[in-house]
């Protein structure tokens, strides 16, 4: 898990975020644990690393 946190803040219609959340309460998951989850998964999918992925994979960045 990372350590520090940075906020994130974006638009979303009203409608949307009330069905996110309500979707996110019947899974028993926050929203910010799924938008973080999606945005692994999407820098996954195009194959983008970044420092806290690397840690966890025992990679050693320092040449």
């Amino acid at each position: 898990m990372e350590k520090k946190t940075a906020r994130l803040t974006l638009l979303i219609d009203p409608q949307k975020k009330r069905a996110f959340e309500q979707l996110c309460a019947s899974q028993d998951l926050t929203p910010s644990q799924v938008v973080r989850q999606l945005i692994r998964d999407y820098l996954r999918q195009h194959g983008v690393e970044y420092e806290t992925q690397m840690a966890k994979t025992g990679e050693n960045t320092s040449k």
